[in-house]
């Protein structure tokens, strides 16, 4: 991979992390989203907060990101890069949101695919 790209895909990580990190204890862990949520349960935060929650509670997250790492990791070229970095993305969103048991191995297996140095070409 080369540094430019490693660069900016470090950057959009990071933000990433921060943007996931702000809707968990924004949205998700906040105690004053119980009251209105009771109140009003059609509001898009509420109906997004119960929708993560599902989501979390089947651990959806967890096997999207290890279900785009797996065939990340075995395809060549191009499109096993762009999936690494999207099981990359999904696998860290699924660290935050409670995941952890199948997100570790998916940005443990996206991560080597995204630093692997391309095979060279036969003759």
């Amino acid at each position: 991979m080369p540094s430019r790209s490693s660069l900016i895909l470090l950057c959009l990580a990071a933000l990433w992390l921060a943007a996931c990190y702000g809707v968990r204890f924004g949205l998700l862990e906040n105690g004053s989203w119980v009251d209105v949520c009771a109140d009003d349960a059609a509001l898009w935060a509420c109906q997004a907060r119960s929708g993560l929650g599902l989501l979390i509670h089947f651990g959806v997250f967890g096997q999207a990101a290890l279900a785009a790492s797996v065939p990340a990791f075995l395809l060549p070229g191009r499109i096993g890069w762009w999936l690494a970095a999207l099981a990359l993305f999904v696998g860290l969103l699924a660290l935050v949101f409670y995941s952890v048991s199948m997100a570790v191995f998916a940005v443990v297996l996206a991560g080597l695919r995204l630093v692997r140095q391309p095979r060279p070409a036969r003759a």
